[in-house]
C-alpha cells in the first residue's frame, strides 16, 4: 500500500471510530508496524494544526481519537446544545407516549397505533437520549425492543414510569342500550320489506 493510501487508511479509522483507537490495533488492521502509525499519525497531527483545521488528532497514552479543535470549542457548543434543545415534535410527543405507557414496544406497534411511518421519529429520539434498544422480539426477523431512559425520566420530571399522569379512561358503550338511546329502536329492528 503506497504511503498516501496508507494516511488515507489511517485517517479513515480514526474518524470512524469516534472514540480512542490503539496504534497497535490500526497497525494490525493495516498490516503494518506500530512505529509506522506513530509516524503517520504524527505526519497527520503537523499538518492539521499547520492548515489550521476544524478537528486534531489527540494522543492518549498509547491510543489515538479524532476530535474537534479547542480554537472552535464554542463554536461547536452552540451548535450541540442548539440541536439537543430542539423542541419535541407532536409526532416525537406522540411516539414517546405511546413507547412510556406500553414499553417495551417494537416500531411496527408504534407504527400500528400512529398510523404512519416512525422511523425518523424513533432514531430522533434515540439521538436525543430518550429511547432506547431494550432487547429483541423472539420472533421472526428479531425485531427491536423499545423503551424509554432514564434521561426521558428526567427531562419528564418524573422518578420512574408509574409517576406518569394515568391515561385517560375512553367511554365506550357499554351494551346496546347506549346505542338505541341514540339512535332508536329501529336500528336493532329487522327492516320490513
Amino acid at each position: 500500500m503506497a504511503l498516501n493510501d496508507m494516511t488515507a487508511a489511517v485517517e479513515a479509522i480514526l474518524f470512524a471510530g469516534g472514540s480512542p483507537i490503539k496504534a497497535s490495533q490500526i497497525a494490525e488492521c493495516m498490516g503494518i508496524d506500530v512505529s509506522e502509525v506513530y509516524k503517520i499519525v504524527s505526519e497527520l497531527m503537523t499538518e492539521y494544526e499547520a492548515e489550521n483545521r476544524g478537528f486534531k488528532i489527540v494522543r492518549l497514552n498509547e491510543s489515538y481519537q479524532m476530535c474537534s479543535n479547542n480554537k472552535y470549542r464554542e463554536q461547536v457548543r452552540q451548535a450541540l446544545d442548539h440541536r439537543r434543545n430542539t423542541p419535541l415534535s407532536n409526532a416525537a410527543l406522540e411516539i414517546l407516549s405511546i413507547v412510556a405507557y406500553n414499553q417495551p414496544v417494537t416500531k411496527s406497534y408504534v407504527e400500528q397505533i400512529r398510523g404512519v411511518d416512525c422511523f425518523y421519529g424513533i432514531n430522533s429520539l434515540i439521538e436525543k437520549g430518550l429511547l432506547e434498544e431494550k432487547s429483541r422480539l423472539d420472533a421472526p426477523g428479531r425485531p427491536i425492543l423499545y423503551g424509554t431512559t432514564d434521561e426521558f425520566l428526567r427531562v419528564f420530571g418524573v422518578s420512574e414510569l408509574s409517576d406518569l399522569p394515568a391515561l385517560p379512561k375512553l367511554k365506550l358503550p357499554d351494551d346496546e342500550s347506549d346505542t338505541q338511546e341514540k339512535f332508536g329502536d329501529d336500528i336493532f329492528s329487522p327492516k320490513e320489506e
